[in-house]
């Protein structure tokens, strides 16, 4: 039997300043395909370590972002630790951080300091809104780039108090474009090309994944509204209340909606003018929520569940995170892993959710406690100019 093949980014090693959840999770993205990741933290570390759940004195929270990394506890307006970063990142092939715009340059760990002694250095900058523009000076969360971006406008029900995507999905979203552009530029220094700067705008990989309400907007000059679970061009295609709580279908074409006309004992509706094609249910979708809840109001959820399966309509009972971690199909696709923190609290961590050659991709399951790795790595550090 051959042996396994090496995971796609051995041998890259990484240097991450980066704290909270964009740059962390990017960096984890890495390690879990074989990077060697040093997270570079001020002497009090990230902001996340403090944040609850705490189990044994750690964060679940920063342990969901920051497993199979190494961990220096680093004063960067220091001049001493400032020259070991640097040497750190010399020896390195990526440099990620996702500080206010200025700030790296102030400490002497700019791309303008870095790109004239290593150009294949790959050097990632994620930010609110990028490196330069009218607001690249301005901070951001999560929660403020959902609402300048628009997430926040199509999220909810109609006419109901703005609410944001309980996922924080901008933090998130310019993480993995981070990554897939720092693996990008790899890929180009692997092949003998230059490293570069990579500049990483949350408000612009927010406003991206968009791409159905941005082409929307650009076809009809209005702007997209909030549905609540509804589509703006399907139906039915949402939560349904049932008699004892709610569940999901999205019936997404005609065959389908044949399907579920059939399921709910109705199969004069497929005549019905209004719902004759995907636009017409659509436009009247709310008359059709109507008529098909009075139907669903005969049975619970699951016994409605299990008729669509049946007919093959796309379903699911509406689930919290309990339940969709217990999900045979998360248990099938490994996705829980068990975990040990430091000082030897047992936990769980969801693990890399993508498979190669049909395995699950095998993460390291350890996380660092605050500058665990400092003097070990100052040791093998190399002097810098």
């Amino acid at each position: 039997m051959p042996p396994p093949a090496p995971a796609p980014l051995a041998g890259i090693k990484v240097v991450e300043f980066c704290q909270v959840a964009a740059g962390p999770f990017c960096g984890m993205l890495l390690a879990d395909f074989g990077a060697e990741v040093v997270k570079v933290e001020p002497p009090e570390g990230d902001a996340m370590r403090q944040w609850p759940p705490l189990s044994g004195g750690y964060s679940e929270n920063f342990a969901s972002l920051n497993r199979g990394k190494k961990s220096v506890a680093l004063d960067l307006k220091d001049p001493a630790d400032r020259d070991f970063a640097r040497a750190l990142v010399l020896e390195a092939d990526v440099l990620v951080e996702n500080n206010r715009p200025g700030v790296m340059r102030r400490l002497g760990l700019g791309w303008d300091w870095f790109g004239p002694r290593k150009p294949s250095l790959v050097y990632c900058s994620i930010s609110a809104f990028g490196q330069v523009g009218p607001r690249a000076t301005e901070g951001g969360f999560d929660l403020t780039v959902q609402a300048a971006t628009g997430v926040m406008s199509v999220t909810g029900e109609e006419g109901g108090a703005p609410v944001k995507c309980g996922v924080p999905i901008s933090d998130f979203t310019a993480g993995l474009y981070a990554a897939f552009s720092i693996a990008s530029l790899v890929a180009r220094v692997r092949a003998g090309g230059p490293g570069g700067a990579i500049d990483v705008p949350m408000f612009a990989t927010t406003i991206a994944i968009a791409a159905l309400q941005t082409s929307e907007y650009f076809g009809t000059g209005k702007n997209p509204r909030k549905l609540g679970s509804a589509h703006p061009r399907n139906a039915p295609y949402q939560a349904f209340r049932a008699a004892d709580g709610w569940f999901a279908i999205a019936a997404g074409n005609d065959r389908l909606w044949q399907a579920v006309c059939e399921v709910v004992g109705a199969p004069e509706w497929s005549a019905d003018g209004r719902f004759a094609s995907t636009t017409l249910r659509a436009a009247n979708q709310a008359a059709l929520k109507d008529m098909l809840e009075e139907r669903f109001a005969g049975a619970g959820a699951a016994a409605w569940l299990e008729r669509f399966r049946a007919a093959g309509v796309p379903c699911a009972p509406i689930n919290g995170y309990a339940e969709a971690l217990a999900d045979p199909q998360a248990a099938h696709l490994g996705l829980v892993v068990a975990a040990t923190l430091p000082g030897g609290h047992s936990t769980r961590t969801v693990g890399c959710p993508v498979r190669l050659d049909g395995e699950a991709v095998a993460v390291n399951a350890t996380f660092p406690a605050l500058g665990e790795h400092t003097q070990a790595l100052r040791a093998g550090a190399k002097e810098t100019t």
